[in-house]
């Protein structure tokens, strides 16, 4: 199993989620709104928040667990409906998964997906 983590503009989460709906296998997404910055350290981004004389950009995090066989896909259907060509369209990390376990049944491994 795979765990993929998407880091995403905003406004880009809509097309991405559709996108992800379409593949009607994919278990579930877990969406968090975040803020953080990259390399540009948010110099001249319009929309910064800053706290404590830091600038971050508000950015949308996606987590998914899926079964190996569907994580190209995943990660496939997440750059492309998420990239815009311009600096700041976020990042995909792929882990591997040893154990899920799901709380209301206790069945674990890739059915508990």
């Amino acid at each position: 199993m795979k765990e993929i983590k998407a880091i995403i503009q905003p406004f880009m989460l809509s097309k991405v989620i559709n996108a992800l709906k379409e593949r009607e296998d994919l278990p579930g997404v877990t969406v968090s709104e975040i803020k953080g910055f990259g390399k540009t350290r948010a110099e001249g981004v319009q929309n910064k928040i800053v706290e404590d004389l830091i600038g971050y950009v508000k950015r949308i995090k996606l987590e998914i667990v899926v079964p190996d066989n569907i994580a190209d896909e995943v990660v496939n259907i997440i750059s492309t409906h998420a990239r815009t060509g311009r600096a700041g369209d976020g990042k995909i990390f792929v882990y591997t998964v040893d154990e899920v376990v799901k709380i209301r049944t206790g069945e674990r491994g890739e059915g508990a997906i």
